[in-house]
């Protein structure tokens, strides 16, 4: 709704509240209301311009107002504000409408409200007001601000201050504008001045408001009073948000200089009245504040009132307190520090004082600041019973006392006598709070919740808390320092760190103080820095007196920690301004509240308690107070102090100079307390940090955790544990990389200053302890505990107090300070000390430390810490020096003269000199170890070192020596002895000797830089080295170094000017290590027999032919001589029978095993050595000898004897020796006369060898034990030395041996006579290996010189072949236990002897390794089959027996089957037999065709004894005993089943259709038959039964066959159960397959099979007689009583196969004939003359339906049987399956592998289900006979 809209409202309730009582206005309401109805736009337009209309519109309003109705004069101001807001009032109507709310005043307070909001609106919205007209408005509401209606007064109050306000606003939019009229107005100073309107009225009003408040009568306002508070609020209010605007104005100005001022001296010099004072006071901080500039003298005037007032009216001219009046009140100091606090965080503010004032040369020039600073002083120290003292400060364990000089931290007597009944009753506990409440200074229980300046609705003054002032004065005090660094630090940093740099110049990290008066005067800053010196230079000395004793007063964290800041700034400032003197002594104030003196000393004197029995009465109570003893400590207001000390030091590293020193002596102080006794003890408890927390905290703290408590600390109280400070000090010294040279000298002659003024005063006290211990010292010789001895001259120096107020310790200390951080500076700056000129810091930090070294009276463990700090410096040098020529001689020439004061101590035999002396060897070493290749001078100097702690050499001491030593080492009573004169210097050479050659090792890793001369140098200390007794040394020199220098030499040869010199040093080097090839020591004589022959073997193809030949009869024979001569005098000289444990043996230094087991190795690496020349350089060098003949013969001699003379570890190595020099020949050329010699020769000393082994390993038990059986690894040797010569063999002649000589070969390694033992089975050896899994190393070199023979000659294959099949039955006929290496040889078993039982094959003991040739039949097996299969259609190989013997090696696994022994151990190899039965078979697939292919060239006789052995290996297959298999999971005996189903399956492919060769005898086949017969058996027979296990012999036909009688003749018929066997399908396939040779369904190979079906018919009916005539005999004893599941099956199968079998015509005649085989194919003619049933049966025979009627009896008889016949529905189809078929498993692995058979499969066929029932089929087979007879259906 727009305002139009509200205004008609208003007049609508004008008129209706007006209708009765007064109607004129109605009738002017309604009036106005239809103008506003007919032209609303017009109406408004009228009444802003005095239109025809404005009256009328206007009349309703004032009429209402003049009826005194309240509610019709609130509606009619309410039209009124309305038209206002609409500005729908013409100027000329605002005088009436003052005048008309003036009427209405006295009304209620709705309408008095009205009026204020009515007053405001006219005002603001008619800037043109001016004049007596707005001094009319203001005067409305001043009126009503007299009301005694609190909303009233205080609503006028507001409009007051906005109309004001308003008015002000409306000069600053008039001074924006140039077209306004002025009026010249007089001014205060009598001046005039125009003034516009606006100007003019905010001119009149404030003039008539200071008037006002000065009691004077106005000139503007016709007002008679105002109250004075009201007056200055809103002349506060003016001044706070227009003091730019009184800048501008001089005529505002001037009204403060002349009303203001006076008014605002006046207030506060009267009685003191609260409000009127306050706002005085309010408003002098605005004078001070914005206008101290232009109120000069005011401005003075105003600080001085206020020192005045602060300082409780001081004098500081006289000192005393002025006398003018009652005393002030205390709430007008405080209103004093509130605003003086608010002045001190202006730093511009301070600063402009100090020029103004202070900076002025004049005598009556008031030192403002200066004064303030002193009454701050003044104010804060004046009480110090109410700031309490800090127990923090005082440190942590020290008794809360005065110190010796009677004052504490500063304080006087007198000033801490308030404190006297505070500080007495913490004795009991400092920590827990007292009953009442604790001095102290805090925000939280000394502030004000609302600051006094601001509390303007008081009347009176408010409670202050007494602290409060104080926390004031804090507060200015930490605001002036804050002011001073935040307003120079920005200014340093621009000028000294970020100034600009020419090109080139480093970034400047620790700048220098920057002193203003060096500045330019153009500088902007440069009066200002100036100001602030001048500021610090006059007030630090009260600023310190503050701070420092506010540090030491009970004051909160938070006020500690603003201290604290302050106190650093101002130590920074003045650092920074380079105020020497100042910042000085703030330092020195920081390290005396950082470490108290009184920490220092009485931790000197601190002994540790002995641990309380029970708990500290405190901590049973829980107090957190320090139990009597606690060590001294730092509190964490200590460490607070510290870490600011450190902090600064850090800001001001740059300038500090000489003051270093103070600062330097106390962080090491604080580094004493901290490290040495701070922490020691672990049943202490709390870390030092921790303890301080809990014994001194500030009082008001005492209480409930203030706000906050759980916030982050401040930054300077966090991180106060031991390790953070320490590493704050850390970082300190780290900076001194950051520092310029000039600052770092400073500092490090500091820090040397500090370490020698330390180190002198701990040798006074070392003397004078030593003269104590003199006269006072105990028995045991320690101190006594007197002081007395300390009070000389001397330590009373020792003790003085320092310029730092720090007292130096009395006791002695373990380590220096200064030196431990010389050490650590000196690493950080160790380019400075290169690079820079010596004297800059080197000359001053290796003169100090060789000065502390070589003092003798100084503390051991300060020299050595001194030493070690020094060996940090020479190493890290020359790590870093990285720049070549001069300057690197100069400095590797500094480092090693250094080094060299250092090691050539005089004297040198103390025992500290001897560990400084180490110390330094030690040095030279990782010097040598890190630079020694880049050294260029200093060698002579390095040489004469090592030399210098060598001794003339003496005997060898041997390990008897040694351990007799040790042993006598212990001591004999608990107090040791004096050691012999010279013992410890002994053992202190001993020490030396051993790091010198240390550092002589690597002298030789830097051979390339010396000059002749100095390798002379360098072998003659070599020399001394080797002579010493330490064997380590000697062994070193001869093994290393000797080949380092060699290595050199050769190196240097290279040059042809200088070969003769080097050559000459190297013939020299030689000599020397060959006289170490034979020494005593057993590691010196193998070092330089390796160190010779490495030279030899890496330079050997420089030397000439005729130096070899010296070299190899001078040097490698001669050798080899002597080393055998030695080795088999220790192996003769000890007695066998010599027990370790005899006393003769212990008197021994070394045992006599021990020493031929040294001795042996020195000539196994002498051959070995000896095999890598001949390797290397047979070819190209030994071989173009003269005498290679000779040399030849000799060497071969040699290895010869070491395997058969020498030990078991001399043999191996020997043969590899020869293998070296066999394989190094081939490269030999072929037209070389001496390549061929070389193999014969070997080959001839190979078979000696061989026949040596042969014999020894077959010899008898005595004369087997004088010889040292071979090793495994000697065997393995000599076989890949026999490979070696035929490789050399092939090689030269290029053609394979003869047959003798690869006979020779197989003889030795494994002969045809299986009873002797050759070199594959020699059982004596002591190291023989599983070979189960894997091939031991011997069988595994034997197969491959077996398989590297060239088969291709005649006569081989069958030799190998025979051989390789004796390997594959080694397992059954040869396997033995390994004899104990440990037990006495004994005589070597028989092979007979091995030829166990497979249950003993099986098992072998526990605890002896067992030889088992397993792995070795495993992989021989395939092999043969390989070889077979590659050489079968060789004749030899089936007429000389070796495929009988091949056959014969698979026959032993094939019939053990699961007595086998286990084929492996750890992996998953398929058994022995199951490996047997695969290659068996692959085997005999090939035989029947290579049989027929040879044909008349293999005789009767062979092809006879082939398929005995073939049938035979099927018998042992298909009858092995299986049991064991019963307890197989049911899938694994199905998968055995199946796998022996390839032996069926081959019988019937591979031998069923060639069986029938004529050269076969019939005894054969009928075995073959019998097999079968027995293999189909499904029950388990007793003995006495006819199909029983017998010997094979020819079959005979049976009498009466067609006989029922006999049947029933040979059945009685019985009830006992059947055992049936364990697999069932097996069986029933031994029977397909007798049913399938008897039968026509194969046409291949016709004549054969059928002689094979006439001669195995037999077989198969009297298999089937068995089951029929068995059941018809028992059926009938039975009677209703079922049969086995067994037996129903069998003759349900039985019927099923002889209904489906056919025969071939003829067969039943000639089986039942004498002769099978000649009737087999052809009969004779049936004879017409023989009667008719002679003639049927004739005929019957010849049918290939005869096996029905040879059964037809029986038949008959089970198809009558009266009770039910056995049935059943069984898996059935055809009698025989095709190859071919759909349904058989051909997925299968073993329908892949039986291809091609039947029986296969059938047998794994799915089939169908079919119903059989046997009464049925005999029918059946009945109808078939009737069939054949012709008898029609």
């Amino acid at each position: 709704m727009s305002s139009l809209a509200f205004l008609v409202t208003e007049l609508q309730s004008l008129a209706s509240e007006t209708r009765r009582k007064h109607p004129e206005v109605r009738e002017a309401a309604e009036k106005s209301l239809a103008i506003l109805r007919a032209s609303p736009e017009q109406a408004t337009a009228n009444l802003a311009s005095d239109g025809p209309h404005a009256e009328d519109l206007l009349r309703p309003v004032f009429m209402g107002c003049a009826t005194k109705n309240a509610k019709v004069v609130g509606i009619a101001l309410g039209s009124l504000q309305r038209l206002i807001a609409l500005r729908a009032v013409s100027p000329s109507a605002v005088p009436v409408i003052v005048s008309t709310m003036a009427d209405c005043m006295n009304q209620g307070v709705d309408i008095q409200l009205k009026i204020l909001q009515t007053l405001l609106s006219l005002v603001t919205n008619f800037p043109a007001i001016h004049g007596k007209l707005l001094g009319d408005a203001l005067l409305l509401c001043f009126k009503l601000q007299e009301s005694r209606i609190g909303v009233v007064s205080s609503t006028a109050a507001a409009t007051l201050r906005q109309l004001v306000m308003f008015v002000v606003d409306k000069v600053v939019e008039e001074d924006r504008s140039d077209n306004v009229p002025r009026e010249d107005t007089r001014l205060p100073d009598g001046s005039t001045k125009p003034l516009g309107p606006a100007a003019l009225d905010a001119f009149a009003i404030f003039q008539d408001l200071c008037m006002l408040g000065n009691g004077e009568k106005p000139l503007f306002l016709k007002l008679e009073y105002l109250h004075k508070t009201f007056a200055l609020e809103l002349i506060e209010s003016v001044l706070t948000n227009y003091h730019d605007l009184f800048r501008k104005h001089t005529e505002l100005l001037l009204l403060l200089q002349h009303h203001l001022c006076p008014l605002l001296l006046k207030s506060l010099s009267d009685r003191p009245i609260f409000p009127l004072t306050l706002r005085s006071t309010r408003v002098v901080f605005l004078l001070l504040k914005q206008f101290s500039s232009e109120l000069l003298t005011e401005s003075e005037v105003f600080m001085m009132l206020l020192i005045r007032i602060i300082g409780g009216d001081f004098d500081p001219s006289t000192g005393t307190h002025a006398d003018s009046g009652p005393p002030r009140p205390p709430w007008m100091r405080v209103l004093a520090m509130e605003i003086m606090r608010g002045l001190c965080g202006d730093a511009d503010f301070m600063r402009n004082i100090w020029q103004r004032y202070d900076a002025q040369q004049t005598d009556t020039g008031a030192k403002v600041f200066t004064q303030l600073i002193a009454a701050l002083k003044r104010l804060v120290t004046a009480k110090p019973a109410i700031l309490g003292v800090s127990h923090q400060m005082m440190g942590v364990g020290v008794p809360a006392a005065e110190g010796a000089d009677g004052r504490v931290y500063g304080l006087d007597k007198g000033g801490v006598a308030g404190m006297v009944a505070t500080a007495a009753s913490a004795t009991v506990s400092n920590v827990v709070g007292m009953i009442g409440s604790e001095a102290g200074l805090s925000t939280q229980g000394s502030a004000m919740k609302v600051q006094c300046i601001d509390q303007l609705d008081k009347a009176d003054a408010p409670p202050i808390p007494e602290a409060y002032i104080y926390l004031l004065g804090v507060q200015c005090l930490v605001a002036i320092c804050d002011g001073f660094a935040t307003y120079t630090a920005p200014l340093y940093t621009s000028l000294m760190v970020q100034k600009p740099r020419a090109a080139g110049d480093a970034v400047v990290r620790a700048p220098a103080a920057l002193d203003p008066n060096t500045l330019p005067s153009t500088e902007p800053a440069h009066a200002s820095l100036l100001a602030v010196r001048a500021m610090i230079s006059a007030g630090w000395p009260a600023l310190l007196a503050a701070l420092s004793f506010l540090i030491s007063t009970n004051l909160s964290d938070e006020l500690f920690v603003d201290v604290l800041a302050a106190h650093q700034a101002l130590t920074n400032v003045a650092g920074m301004l380079a105020l020497r003197t100042p910042r000085d002594a703030f330092l020195t104030a920081l390290a005396k509240a950082a470490i108290p003196a009184r920490v220092v000393s009485a931790l000197d004197s601190y002994v540790e308690p002995a641990t309380p029995r029970t708990p500290a009465f405190s901590e049973g109570l829980g107090l957190s107070g320090p139990a009597p003893g606690h060590a001294p400590g730092l509190s964490e207001r200590n460490l607070a102090c510290l870490k600011v000390l450190v902090t600064s030091a850090l800001f001001l590293a740059g300038s500090l100079g000489e003051s270093w020193f103070d600062v330097l002596e106390a962080l090491q102080n604080a580094d004493y307390v901290l490290t040495s006794k701070g922490q020691r003890g672990p049943k202490r408890g709390p870390p030092a940090s921790g303890s301080a927390r809990q014994v001194s905290q500030p009082g008001p703290a005492s209480g409930p955790p203030p706000p906050g408590a759980g916030q982050a600390r401040h930054p300077l109280l966090a991180d106060l544990d031991t390790d953070s400070v320490q590493l704050a000090i850390q970082r300190l010294f780290d900076a001194s990389k950051l520092l310029e040279d000039a600052a770092f000298k400073d500092f490090v002659d500091a820090l040397c200053r500090l370490s020698a003024e330390m180190v002198g005063m701990q040798s006074i006290v070392l003397l004078d302890s030593a003269s104590a211990l003199d006269v006072e010292g105990g028995e045991d010789g320690e101190p006594t505990g007197s002081t007395t001895s300390l009070a000389s001259p001397r330590t009373e120096y020792v003790n003085r107090r320092r310029v730092s107020g720090i007292h130096l310790p009395r006791t002695l200390r373990s380590g220096d300070f200064g030196i431990n951080r010389l050490g650590g500076v000196a690493i950080q700056n160790i380019h400075r000390l290169i690079y820079r000129a010596s004297d800059i810091a080197w000359d001053t930090i290796t003169s100090h430390l060789l000065f502390v070294i070589r003092l003798s009276n100084a503390p051991q463990s300060i020299r050595l810490q001194a030493a070690h700090t020094l060996d940090e410096i020479l190493i890290v040098v020359p790590r870093n020096l990285t720049t070549a020529g001069e300057q690197q001689a100069v400095v590797q020439r500094r480092v090693l003269d250094v080094l060299a004061q250092q090691i050539m101590l005089d004297p040198p035999s103390s025992s500290a000199s001897v560990e400084l002396r180490r110390m330094g060897l030690e040095t030279l070493h990782q010097i040598l170890q890190a630079s020694g290749h880049t050294l260029v001078v200093g060698w002579e100097t390095i040489f004469e070192i090592l030399n210098s702690v060598c001794k003339p050499a003496g005997p060898v001491a041997s390990a008897s020596t040694e351990s007799t030593s040790s042993a006598l080492s212990s001591p004999a009573s608990a107090r040791p002895k004096p050691l012999p004169l010279g013992y410890s210097q002994e053992r202190g050479y001993a020490t030396l000797i051993k790091i010198a050659f240390q550092s002589l090792t690597l002298v030789c890793d830097s051979l390339s830089v010396l000059s002749p001369e100095h390798l002379r140098m360098c072998i003659s200390t070599l020399g001394h080295f080797g002579l010493q007794a330490d064997t380590n040394i000697s062994l070193t020199a001869a093994e290393s170094l000797f080949w380092s220098v060699s290595d050199s030499i050769q190196a240097k040869r290279k040059d042809a000017e200088k070969e003769p010199a080097y050559s000459a040093l190297w013939m020299h080097l030689l000599l020397e290590i060959l006289q170490l090839c034979t020494d005593a020591r057993p590691e010196v004589r193998m070092g330089a027999i390796q160190t010779l022959f490495r030279t030899l073997q890496l330079y050997g193809a420089t030397l000439s032919l005729e130096t070899w030949d010296e070299c190899v009869w001078k040097v490698t024979f001669p050798l080899l001589d002597a080393l055998t001569a030695a080795v088999r005098h220790n192996a003769i000289s000890p007695s066998p029978s010599l027990d370790p444990s005899s006393s003769a043996a212990a008197a021994s230094p070394v045992s006599p095993r021990a020493e031929a087991t040294s001795w042996d190795e020195s000539k196994v690496v002498a051959l070995q050595s000896v095999g890598a020349i001949f390797s290397d350089f047979l070819v190209s060098k030994i071989m173009h000898l003269a005498s290679f003949g000779r040399v030849w013969e000799t060497f071969v001699e040699h290895i010869r004897d070491a395997f058969l003379l020498d030990s078991r570890a001399i043999s191996a190595p020997a043969l590899r020796c020869l293998e070296k020099a066999l394989r190094a020949s081939v490269a030999a050329e072929a037209a070389l006369v001496p390549a061929t010699a070389v193999w014969e020769r070997a080959w001839q000393a190979a078979d000696e060898m061989g026949e040596t082994v042969v014999r020894r390993a077959n010899a008898a038990g005595g004369q087997a034990q004088l010889h040292v059986p071979f090793t495994q690894e000697s065997l393995v040797a000599y076989v890949d030395v026999v490979r070696s010569i035929r490789t050399v063999s092939l090689a030269v002649e290029n053609a394979e041996w003869p047959l003798d000589r690869i006979a020779r070969l197989m003889s030795i390694l494994k002969g045809k006579l299986a009873r002797h033992w050759r070199v594959l089975t020699y059982p004596n050896s002591p190291d023989y290996r599983p070979d189960i899994d894997s091939l031991s190393p011997l069988q595994s070199v034997v197969l491959e010189t077996v398989s590297s023979i060239d088969l291709s000659a005649p006569g081989v294959p069958s030799t190998i072949l025979r051989d390789l099949s004796e390997y594959a039955t080694l397992p059954f006929i040869a396997a033995f236990d390994a004899p104990d290496p440990n037990a006495p040889p004994a005589p070597a078993p028989s092979m007979l002897a091995v030829q166990i039982s497979p249950a003993r094959m099986s098992t072998a003991s526990s605890k002896q390794k067992r030889v088992t040739y397993m792995a070795l039949s495993k992989k021989t097996m395939p092999m043969l089959v390989e070889l077979f299969l590659r050489f079968k259609d060789k004749e030899e190989i089936y007429v000389d027996e070796t495929l009988e013997a091949l056959l014969s090696a698979y026959s032993i696994p094939i019939k053990l089957k699961y007595d086998c022994p286990p084929s492996s151990k750890f992996v998953n190899d398929p058994p022995i037999w199951k490996t047997a039965t695969t290659s068996f078979l692959r085997i005999v697939k090939e035989i029947a065709s290579q049989i027929q292919s040879l044909g008349t060239k293999i005789s009767p006789e062979r092809v006879e004894s082939i398929w005995r052995q073939t049938i035979d290996v099927f018998r042992g297959g298909i009858l092995a005993d299986c049991s064991a298999a019963d307890t197989f999971p049911f899938e694994d005996q199905e998968a055995e089943e199946n796998f022996d189903l390839q032996l069926i399956a081959s019988l019937e492919i591979d031998v069923v259709p060639f069986l029938g060769d004529a050269r076969v005898p019939d005894h054969l086949i009928l075995q073959l038959a019998k097999v079968l017969q027995q293999g189909s058996q499904l029950r388990e027979y007793e003995p006495d039964d006819d199909y029983a296990f017998t010997p094979i012999t020819p079959m005979r036909p049976r009498e009466n066959a067609w006989g029922g009688s006999a049947d029933a003749d040979g059945a009685y018929g019985s009830t006992a159960p059947a055992i049936a066997v364990s697999r069932e399908r097996f069986s029933y396939w031994c029977f397909d397959l007798l049913f399938l040779i008897c039968s026509d369904t194969s046409q291949d190979q016709e004549e054969s099979r059928k002689r094979v079906a006439a001669l195995c018919l037999s077989a198969l009916l009297g298999r089937c007689r068995t089951t029929l005539a068995g059941y018809v005999a028992d059926e009938s004893l039975r009677g209703n009583l079922p049969f086995p599941r067994v037996r129903e099956e069998e003759l349900l199968y039985v019927l099923h196969k002889l209904q489906e079998l056919r025969l071939w015509p003829g067969s039943l005649w000639a089986a039942l004939s004498d002769s099978p085989t000649q009737y087999a194919t052809h009969q004779p003619p049936v004879d017409t003359s023989l009667p008719p049933s002679a003639l049927i049966a004739d005929s019957a025979k010849r049918s290939t339906r005869g096996h029905l009627f040879h059964f037809y009896t029986v038949l008959a008889e089970i198809a009558s049987v009266p009770r039910k016949a056995p049935s059943a529905w069984v898996v059935s189809d055809q009698l025989f399956a095709d190859t071919d078929r759909e349904d058989a498993r051909g997925g299968s692995a073993d329908a892949h592998a039986h291809a091609g058979s039947r029986i296969a499969a059938g047998g794994l066929a799915a089939g169908r289900i079919t119903a059989l029932d046997a009464r049925a089929l005999a029918r059946e087979c009945l109808k078939e006979v009737g069939r054949e007879l012709g008898v029609p259906r």
